[in-house]
């Protein structure tokens, strides 16, 4: 089944003002389950090795008040780029969105995850090239416009390891050099420019642009297009190959680069 963001929109809103015991959403849209594909923010969330710091979390008030009832309530800081997370087109393309500019229709959509862990295994460097896009198309038949892509390279295994996720646990700039991952080759950032029409892309892994990359060329194509990364992408093996429907909000950062990323699949189940 099909789902288009004005739909769940209009089904939130009536789910929220029926009477207690009437439908909820999910009675709505159907048989199915919600997918959560993000990681939780904390002291062991990834960021890249130079970053000189990290998620933190500050208790400002934790316990019973003088007047009685329990309160708590916290102050968090963090990078923009780091756990799973948004990179607005601005990241890499001088006057494109923001991460508070991008339409709620980019951030919604179909689903189609590319699987390519037979390619990565043994291989930190693999580059997901246009040759395994075509080969899922003449699986799976062709991306259709306006299609969301995760591309499943098996490395969200590793997310807890920071030496196995991202080829080294070393922290600062030398640590740079070190970075083993793999990601999206430039070619094909430019396949799909050219050839589909996609909203997003989303990976499994720290950057759409593999660890030993010194360009950063497939953020420069994609971003210039308006065309939005998801990273550190969680539990893609929840996933069917596609016919789930994706929402992926960001914290609404004024003139932000990026933010951190709250992502949810609607999934049918028979």
């Amino acid at each position: 089944m099909k789902y288009n963001w004005l739909l769940i929109v209009a089904l939130l809103v009536a789910a929220c003002n029926q009477p207690p015991n009437k439908q909820s959403l999910t009675d709505h849209l159907g048989k199915g389950k919600w997918i959560d594909l993000s990681h939780d923010f904390s002291e062991k969330t990834i960021y890249w090795p130079n970053n000189p710091v990290g998620f933190k979390l500050d208790t400002q008030f934790n316990g019973v008040t003088p007047a009685g009832f329990y309160y708590s309530s916290n102050a968090f800081s963090s990078p923009e780029h780091g756990g799973t997370h948004l990179d607005a087109p601005v990241h890499f393309a001088k006057g494109k969105w923001s991460a508070d500019e991008i339409p709620l229709e980019q951030l919604t959509g179909e689903v189609f995850v590319i699987d390519v862990q037979d390619k990565t295994t043994g291989n930190a460097d693999y580059q997901v090239s246009p040759a395994d896009a075509m080969a899922w198309e003449k699986e799976y038949g062709r991306i259709p416009d306006n299609a969301i892509l995760l591309f499943r390279t098996g490395w969200g295994r590793f997310y807890a390891d920071a030496e196995k996720y991202l080829g080294t646990a070393e922290k600062g700039n030398a640590a740079v050099a070190r970075l083993h991952f793999p990601a999206i080759h430039p070619d094909l950032a430019d396949w799909l420019i050219k050839n589909r029409k996609i909203k997003a892309l989303g990976i499994d892994c720290a950057s759409v642009d593999y660890g030993q990359s010194q360009d950063f060329k497939t953020h420069q194509l994609l971003y210039s297009q308006n065309i939005l990364g998801f990273e550190n992408v969680a539990n893609m093996e929840l996933l069917p190959v596609k016919g789930a429907y994706i929402i992926a909000l960001p914290m609404k950062i004024k003139g932000g680069s990026g933010a951190p990323l709250r992502v949810v699949a609607w999934v049918e189940t028979k």
